[in-house]
């Protein structure tokens, strides 16, 4: 039997009408009356779910995994509901299903749009597809910590050094997380401010780092960045989202440093270095350093942004740095580089092994006392299966809508990596709007499907095709 904890989604709901009493505000303040109503709808229907889901929710019972990858997928199905609200009933006469591909495209961080213009957007209405981002990264990050048990004991025991998985400090450690994204949020908006950048951009921009989402306030990033300094800073500020965000924590709170406590973003600083001095040495052209910095950034960070220059021959090995992706725990998606990294360690120890039987090849990360043991390594290969049979699936699916093949391959790994498609990878300007409602309904299930862990679909098939 299944008992779903809503309790736990009160909260965003509860969040969803605090954004839109924003902009409410917002709308007045700048005497933006077009839309100005459909933030009313918004504010009154996810106030009323969020008191509905916190007064009538199950008694507080010992739930099992089952329960809570049911209530985190219901959540990415009931939240972008109240999302799409705004867009169902503004001026532009979305259709339900348009309207929603938009919320589950922002609250998944992928970035999918299907807007032609952002010009003729009111601008209250590209703060809301912003702010769906915004959410999108917090409800990531919760659910994280709520699906922990699934996650392998290495993640768990580094997680333990900054957050408490008692049930009575649950308040607490979410505090704790809402405040530091927050604050991160913050940063980056003073930041861009800085460095020349509009206030308005700033905002929306701010929104999208922070939650490695992928949608843009205007039509493209070029007429916001214009100075290859602006453009570094851009690149440098998606790493935000790419290490976990408890690194800058650790830098400037920890007192007594340990290595354990941040090993995988030590891990992730020697992988960018490697593969930023590898596009400097290799892949420069005729193109500067900041371009170089700009494409790499944004595609280890999940974002997907570009300043409209395509490198057919890079296309391939960007694609990869998606499949990469960053932290554990971070915003971004990918299979994450410290499964990667541990996998393929783990192969070569097994060669090695059998060419040298009488050494011992130790299962260890380096520059840590941290070993991983053979359980985690049958977790990291079942998830590049899983990743491989979703791309198989996807891309099969779309190229029988009609999409070319090549097109077809390259968004299902943007899709299920929610990354934004761009012309880094060869499709920019994609038209989502005339997509087939299947297609679309399509892509809705598998950029939730790729913001969950791919082990908990695994999980829910195993639950019910072999019920005790």
């Amino acid at each position: 039997m299944f008992a779903l904890q809503i309790k736990y989604l009160s909260f965003f709901f509860g969040l969803i009408s605090i954004l839109s009493f924003f902009n409410i505000i917002y709308s007045y303040y700048l005497n933006l009356y077009l839309n100005l109503n459909t933030y009313y709808w918004s504010f009154i229907l996810s106030l009323i779910i969020s008191i509905f889901f916190y007064k009538f929710s199950a008694p507080k019972i010992k739930t099992n995994i089952y329960n809570k990858i049911l209530t985190v997928f219901l959540g990415y199905i009931l939240i972008p509901l109240i999302l799409s609200v705004p867009f169902y009933f503004s001026i532009y006469n979305l259709t339900f299903l348009n309207s929603f591909f938009e919320a589950v495209s922002g609250f998944t961080s992928t970035g999918f749009t299907i807007f032609e213009n952002i010009k003729h957007i009111d601008q209250s209405l590209v703060l809301w597809r912003s702010s769906t981002q915004w959410l999108g990264g917090l409800y990531f990050l919760f659910s994280i910590i709520y699906l922990i048990d699934i996650y392998d004991e290495s993640f768990k025991k580094t997680l333990t050094n900054f957050i408490s998985f008692n049930s009575s400090e649950i308040f607490k450690q979410a505090s704790k997380i809402f405040l530091l994204y927050s604050i991160l949020t913050f940063l980056i908006f003073v930041i861009l401010n800085i460095f020349s950048i509009r206030s308005f951009d700033s905002l929306n921009l701010a929104f999208t780092l922070i939650s490695s989402g992928g949608f843009l306030p205007v039509n493209d990033l070029s007429s916001i960045f214009k100075e290859n300094t602006q453009v570094i800073i851009l690149s440098i500020l998606m790493l935000l989202s790419f290490f976990s965000i408890f690194f800058s924590y650790n830098l400037v709170f920890i007192k007594n440093k340990n290595i354990n406590f941040f090993y995988e973003d030590l891990h992730l600083i020697i992988y960018f270095i490697i593969v930023i001095t590898v596009f400097f040495l290799f892949f420069s052209f005729n193109t500067d350093f900041s371009y170089n910095l700009l494409s790499v950034s944004t595609s280890i960070s999940n974002i997907g942004f570009s300043l409209d220059t395509e490198k057919p021959n890079l296309i391939f090995v960007y694609l990869i740095l998606v499949i990469i992706g960053g932290s554990f725990f971070s915003t971004s998606s990918g299979l994450r580089f410290i499964k990667v990294y541990s996998l393929f360690k783990y192969s070569m120890n097994q060669i090695l092994s059998f060419s040298r039987p009488k050494n011992i090849f130790m299962n260890r990360l380096i520059f840590t006392k941290i070993n991983f043991d053979f359980n985690e390594i049958n977790k990291y290969f079942l998830t590049i299966l899983i990743f491989i049979l979703s791309i198989f699936i996807l891309t099969s699916l779309l190229s029988l809508s009609g999409i070319h093949f090549e097109k077809s391959f390259k968004l299902s790994i943007l899709t299920l990596m929610n990354t934004v498609n761009s012309s880094i990878y060869g499709l920019a300007g994609f038209d989502f709007n005339n997509l087939h409602f299947l297609t679309k309904y399509t892509l809705i299930f598998f950029m939730i499907i790729g913001r969950i862990e791919l082990l908990t679909i695994l999980l829910l098939i195993k639950k019910f095709l072999f019920k005790s």
